[in-house]
């Protein structure tokens, strides 16, 4: 074993071990089923922004953005663009509404103040749909998701334990796996807000480490751009024009970028309107006066971290005289040539940070579906908190073990796998989940059907592209028009209640008066 694997193995350690010890004390907090999903709603504004972010930015952040702009230079930025502002979107319109509209809705079985500790829970009440559709089907679609969601995760980190320990892929996610599953099943919504602060700064500063050291290396910006250019001009043009062709080792002559491409990079923002694990922030932060200070904070990381993730696939092109044969790594590639191995192995464990802070929140949003909305919803309404607590733990596992077989079986790339659950959440959901809080005659006729029309437009769209209309457009764009359309055409098909109608009256009051629902009232801060 070399001086930089016994580095690494010792930074892995450390952090895995940290990450467990705050497991145990968020165990300790966590009594209830609402402690266990939404923690007591109890996150202030630090821990909500960045618990967001690094649940928002995994892998993909440090492994597949970079990747892209080191095979096709500026034109795959407009990804960023469309998430910074689709970020910014949701944060401001979708966040206190969501934060209020969860805990003040009427429970449609029993009356009162729901406490919805779910999206799928709180669609039913808000709509107090008398099929439960809503709540089946959208539980059905976050778990199907999620699957897929969690496995661009686990292949992230297996790729990232081969590079520094040359594990094969079973070995690598058995261990990545093993610690999310620990310290999720331990300390539940807690557990993995808190330990997404202590991930969301080491993502950060490894993004700020790694190019201050390769831009230095590299004799300044203008040595920067220089490497670039003698690649390819076209590598810093926003429209494209460049790829790299592997077979020829070289950056060749494409075509610039048309509408198409561009308008499905920034449609990527969309996908922020009905994204659980994201939502879920929202739900949880102590009041809704805290959201500003909070959408400040994460609006502010993510838009710093985006730039700097794009500043690191310009770097590896400079940097690296041949071309890679694994783009996506080319970040902790600088990690290793660049650094001491006791700060790569620091270096690196924030990739794992950015791997497992998504995991963490995937599975347990996908546990909450099977637990409140299969399970308490459908099997045993009256079961006891801690009946609940302990089944949710047990999905926890569950869900983990079937994202892995997808992650060592499937044939996919972190990128893929992503922009597949991103459309499926965010045209599913997003849609419905802004209109739910802004429309008050909106009924669960039209709430599902704009379910039913983006979910499956989402699963079917790629393979119908590729057989038959050969647009290569991002499912997102058609799947949330088709959403979109089916709620206006099908929303006469239901009705908006007395109840329904004082709820949003309500919920709208409370938000023009700056004030809601706080942790205090439910749960001692």
């Amino acid at each position: 074993m070399n001086e930089f694997t016994l580095w690494a193995v010792g930074t892995f350690g450390v952090y895995l071990a940290a990450m467990v010890a705050i497991g145990l004390w968020a165990y300790r907090k966590t009594v209830s089923q609402s402690d266990f999903v939404l923690g007591g709603r109890q996150l202030n504004p630090w821990v909500a922004a960045l618990s967001a972010n690094a649940s928002d930015f995994s892998g993909w952040l440090l492994l597949g953005l970079p990747g892209a702009i080191y095979v096709s230079g500026l034109g795959e930025a407009w990804i960023a663009v469309g998430l910074a502002c689709g970020f910014a979107g949701s944060w401001i319109l979708l966040a206190p509404r969501l934060r209020v509209y969860t805990q003040r809705v009427t429970d449609a079985r029993t009356g009162g103040d729901s406490d919805s500790l779910t999206l799928s829970s709180f669609l039913e009440n808000r709509f107090n749909d008398p099929t439960r559709l809503l709540r089946a089907v959208s539980s059905l679609l976050i778990i199907v998701f999620y699957f897929f969601y969690v496995a661009s995760g686990l292949v992230a980190m297996a790729a990232l334990f081969d590079q520094v320990f040359g594990l094969d892929a079973g070995p690598g996610i058995a261990i990545g796996v093993g610690i999310v599953v620990l310290y999720t099943v331990l300390g539940g919504f807690l557990a993995v807000s808190y330990t997404d602060v202590v991930q969301a700064a080491m993502m950060w500063l490894a993004l700020l480490v790694v190019p201050v050291m390769a831009i230095t290396a590299l004799g300044g910006f203008a040595g920067l751009t220089e490497g670039v250019a003698a690649k390819s001009d076209g590598l810093l043009s926003a429209v494209g024009g460049t790829s790299l062709d592997g077979e020829a080792g070289a950056w060749v002559s494409t075509e610039t970028l048309g509408a198409v491409v561009i308008i499905s990079g920034l449609a990527w923002g969309l996908g922020y309107f009905g994204q659980p694990h994201i939502l879920a922030r929202y739900m949880g932060i102590r009041s809704v006066k805290d959201i500003p200070a909070a959408a400040t904070i994460s609006v502010t990381w993510a838009v710093t971290a985006m730039a700097l993730a794009v500043l690191v696939g310009f770097i590896g092109i400079a940097y690296f005289d041949t071309p890679l044969s694994t783009p996506e790594q080319v970040f902790p590639l600088l990690i290793e040539s660049l650094s001491h191995p006791l700060v790569a192995g620091l270096l690196l464990a924030a990739i794992l940070a950015a791997v497992m802070s998504t995991a963490d929140s995937q599975l347990l949003v996908a546990s909450s579906a099977l637990t409140e909305d299969g399970y308490k919803a459908f099997v045993d309404r009256d079961a006891s908190p801690r009946t609940l607590l302990w089944i949710s733990r047990g999905a926890v596992i569950a869900v983990a073990l079937g994202a892995a077989a997808i992650a060592l079986w499937g044939d996919r790339s972190v990128m893929d796998l992503v922009g597949y659950a991103w459309a499926g959440f965010g045209a599913g959901f997003g849609p419905i989940l802004l209109l739910s809080v802004f429309w008050k005659r909106m009924t669960w006729a039209g709430a599902l059907a704009g379910m039913i029309a983006g979910g499956a437009t989402a699963i079917l769209w790629d393979i119908l592209d590729a057989a038959v209309l050969g647009t290569g457009l991002y499912a997102m764009v058609p799947a949330a028009a088709l959403s979109f359309a089916a709620i206006f055409v099908f929303n006469g098909l239901g009705r908006v209640s007395d109840q329904m109608a004082a709820d949003f009256d309500r919920v709208e009051a409370e938000i023009r008066s700056g004030g809601g629902p706080t942790a205090v009232e439910d749960t001692p801060v």
